[in-house]
């Protein structure tokens, strides 16, 4: 069964439009704890009561109960569902009025209801609908009938582009391919190191949200054929709050787990960098010079190689190389060994 709610602020439409299909022989009032009369008397009596809250701006409750094609009900029995859905719905000491249509392939009742009640308290829409699907499912098993699922926005439906790209290339789009592994790992991991192997085997990296304070992980990623996905924009089933209610994980023991995957993914992140930039791996200083250079030993002493694209190529230094500090000694005794030869030669002051 599937149930429509509407919530609003006017009894006149909302009856005028269940009137019109009772006028044209297309329903017909299976119950009401208000006098069945004409649009304009009904709506009197409604605001009669709804005078007791005149601050109240949606005062009307409309719901509509529709059965799969499958199940049928008579009257009777239709009535009773309604009465028993207003109960549970907290519309028990409410005014309501409950018209039967015949219009359509699919049998199905309309529910008007005010939800200022007689005793002047008003009856809470929070949360309705969510409670209204609570309640159907307990009816659908109290009246024997088919069980309609929910209908769930756990899966993010594929973009325009997404759509077209399916089209052009004929491929499983990625977004669709990852929620399928990641939907099988979770009906199997039992816990997050689990968990965790399961995305690894399929070609799945995660990388976790963690705060550096806390450690508490606030959301998770997936890195799959090298397209990242943030969990939540592939559905509220895959963002962390979710998906820690189909595993056992706890914070301070999985901390390491947590940690570890993004250590992973950093690395080879890193790694990725360095090879882009070609950086060339250092040898044992032992050898005296690096992977890939020219011999130093042929150039003149405290010749330093030229830096060649990201990665210095030549020795950098040795024990008899100059340094700043060696350069700027030599200089100093080398112009004291001129001051001594001009003074030598009457030249100097």
């Amino acid at each position: 069964m599937i149930g429509k709610i509407t919530i609003g602020r006017d009894f006149y439409g909302v009856l005028a439009y269940n009137e019109k299909k009772v006028s044209e022989q297309a329903g017909y009032v299976i119950d009401s704890n208000i006098d069945h009369s004409s649009t304009v008397e009904m709506t009197t009596e409604f605001n009669l009561i709804r005078q007791l809250r005149p601050n109240l701006g949606n005062a009307v409750f409309h719901v509509s109960l529709n059965l799969p094609y499958s199940d049928s009900l008579n009257d009777k029995e239709f009535a009773s569902l309604g009465n028993d859905y207003l109960m549970k719905m907290g519309f028990d000491d409410n005014q309501y009025v409950m018209y039967r249509h015949i219009d359509t392939r699919h049998e199905h009742i309309h529910i008007i209801a005010n939800r200022v009640r007689y005793s002047g308290r008003i009856t809470s829409d929070s949360n309705i609908k969510r409670r209204s699907r609570e309640v159907i499912n307990y009816l659908e098993n109290k009246y024997g009938l088919t069980q309609i699922p929910a209908k769930a926005n756990n899966k993010r439906s594929l973009t325009q582009k997404e759509i077209e790209k399916t089209l052009r290339t004929g491929q499983v789009p990625i977004k669709m391919a990852l929620q399928k592994n990641i939907d099988t790992i979770l009906s199997k991991a039992k816990n997050t190191s689990g968990f965790m192997t399961m995305l690894e085997q399929q070609g799945i990296s995660p990388k976790f949200n963690v705060s550096k304070t806390t450690g508490r992980v606030s959301g998770i990623s997936f890195d799959y054929q090298g397209v990242i996905y943030k969990g939540s924009t592939l559905g509220k089933k895959y963002s962390w709050n979710s998906i820690v209610k189909y595993i056992d994980y706890e914070q301070d023991r999985d901390r390491q787990v947590i940690l570890s995957a993004n250590g992973k993914e950093r690395a080879t992140d890193a790694a990725g960098k360095r090879n882009n930039r070609a950086t060339v791996k250092a040898r044992s200083r032992n050898h005296g010079h690096q992977e890939g250079t020219e011999d130093s030993s042929r150039q003149p002493r405290g010749y330093l190689e030229k830096i060649k694209g990201y990665g210095i190529v030549g020795p950098l230094m040795e024990e008899t190389e100059w340094n700043a500090f060696k350069l700027e000694v030599t200089d100093f005794d080398a112009r004291k060994k001129s001051r001594r030869k001009k003074k030598k030669r009457g030249l100097g002051h």
